[in-house]
C-alpha cells in the first residue's frame, strides 16, 4: 500500500473519523482508523455503535488498506512540517509516514481484523439541509435522558409525518420538540430513535450550511450522508414515549416574554446555586412583575422583570439549569410562556407558528426554600 495526499485533507479526515474510534483499553484494532486506498482514500472509525467515514482524493500508487492507531496518527499528521503526507505499508504491516524531513515507522494492525460495518439499504431515504438538521439537534439534544434503565429516552425521536420533520427529546423532567416542513412526498412516513451520543457526534461534523444531508433509516441502523462524509449509527429499539400526552391542553396564563431579559435575570439569581446547592429558582408572577428569588446556604438572591400584566398571582419553582436550557433553545427574541398552576409544567412556544415547544416540570416549593 502506498499513497500521498494533502496534509490538511488527511488531518481533517482523521479528526472527524476519530470521534467514532473505540475507547482506550479496547483491542488495538478498535483504537485505530481504517485507511483504504483505491480510486480515493477512505478513512473509517467504528466503535460498534457508530461508524464515521470520509473519503477524499489522494495519489494512490499501490492500493491497499491498513489500520493505524488513531491518536498517534492524528498527532503525527498534525505536526508534520510539509503540506504533503506519504504513507507506505509493507507486507509485515510496518507503516512509514513521511512529510518533509520527518519520518515515522508505526506497527499497524491487520485490516482483516477491523469489524465489518453495518449495511444500510439506501433506497428509502429523505433529504434536508445540513444546517437545519444541525439546528434541530441543538434545539433538542439538551433534553435527552441519561437514565440507562429507560434506554429509549437516551435518544431523540426523528419522524416525518405529513411533510413535517420532527425531533423530540424527553428525559422525565423536560420535553423538547422541534419541527419544520421539508420537501418530501406526502406519503413519506418515518419514525426512529437515534442515540444521544450519536447525535452529539453528528452535530460536531455536520456543516452549518445548506448542503443536503441524506438520511436513510432502517429497523436497526440509520445512515446520514453529506458531502464526502457518511455516518452510520445503531438505533434504539422500543416504543418512544407518548410525548403529546405530556403537553398541557389548557393553560389560562399565556405571557409574551423577552427571551434575553428573562435569561439574564435567571442567570443572575442562579449565581448562588452550585452542584452542591441545588435549591430551586422561585418565580412569582404578580401583575406586571416577574419576581425571581433563590435561597441557599450561601445566602439569598433576588431579581425582577417587567412583564405584560398576567392578570393573576402564581408562584412556581424550577431547577435553574432545566429552565435556562429551554429558554436558550427558544429561537425567537419573544416567546409565549404558558402556565396553569404552581404544580403544572410550563411551556414555551413561538408567538406565531408551531416550530418548537419546550416543556419544563416545576419543583415543589418548600417554605423558606
Amino acid at each position: 500500500m502506498r499513497f500521498s495526499c494533502e496534509k490538511n485533507a488527511l488531518n481533517e479526515a482523521v479528526s472527524v473519523c476519530s470521534h467514532a474510534v473505540g475507547t482506550k483499553g479496547t483491542s488495538p484494532v478498535m483504537e485505530g482508523l481504517l485507511l483504504e486506498a483505491g480510486s480515493t482514500l477512505t478513512v473509517t472509525g467504528f466503535n460498534y455503535k457508530t461508524a464515521i467515514q470520509k473519503n477524499f482524493d489522494a495519489d494512490v500508487t499501490q492500493p491497499g488498506s491498513v489500520v493505524l492507531n488513531a491518536r498517534i496518527l492524528a498527532d503525527i499528521v498534525r505536526r508534520l512540517p510539509s503540506d504533503t503526507v506519504e504513507i507506505t505499508v509493507d507486507d509485515r504491516l510496518m507503516a512509514t509516514i513521511r512529510g518533509g524531513a520527518s519520518e515515522f515507522n508505526l506497527i499497524a494492525s491487520d485490516p482483516q481484523e477491523f469489524p465489518e460495518l453495518p449495511q444500510v439499504d439506501e433506497e428509502e431515504s429523505f433529504c434536508l439541509p445540513s444546517s437545519l438538521l444541525r439546528e434541530m439537534i441543538s434545539g433538542t439534544l439538551f433534553a435527552v435522558g441519561e437514565n440507562e434503565n429507560k434506554p429509549i429516552i437516551t435518544g431523540s425521536l426523528m419522524e416525518i409525518e405529513n411533510r413535517v420533520f420532527r425531533m423530540v427529546s424527553v428525559d422525565g423532567y423536560r420535553l423538547a420538540v422541534r419541527q419544520e416542513e421539508i420537501e418530501v412526498g406526502e406519503e413519506e412516513h418515518f419514525s426512529f430513535v437515534v442515540p444521544g451520543e450519536s447525535l452529539k457526534e453528528l452535530f460536531r461534523i455536520l456543516p452549518d450550511e445548506d448542503e443536503p444531508c441524506r438520511v436513510c433509516p432502517q429497523r436497526k441502523h440509520a445512515l446520514f450522508s453529506f458531502g464526502n462524509i457518511r455516518m452510520t449509527t445503531r438505533l434504539l429499539e422500543g416504543e418512544f414515549l407518548n410525548w403529546r400526552a405530556a403537553i398541557p391542553e389548557n393553560q389560562p396564563i399565556n405571557i409574551q416574554l423577552d427571551r434575553s431579559e428573562i435569561i439574564s435575570a435567571v442567570e443572575r439569581v442562579s449565581l448562588i446555586i452550585s452542584e452542591r446547592l441545588k435549591n430551586p429558582v422561585r418565580c412569582l408572577f404578580e401583575g406586571d412583575r416577574l419576581k425571581l428569588s433563590c435561597t441557599t446556604a450561601l445566602g439569598r438572591s433576588y431579581d425582577e422583570c417587567v412583564i405584560p400584566d398576567c392578570g393573576a398571582k402564581l408562584e412556581i419553582g424550577f431547577n435553574n439549569r432545566y429552565l435556562l436550557d429551554a429558554l436558550r433553545a427558544c429561537q425567537d427574541d419573544t416567546f409565549v410562556l404558558g402556565l396553569k398552576s404552581g404544580l403544572s409544567p410550563c411551556t414555551m412556544r413561538p408567538v406565531e407558528g408551531e416550530k418548537y415547544i419546550y416543556l419544563v416540570l416545576p419543583v415543589r416549593l418548600k417554605a423558606g426554600e
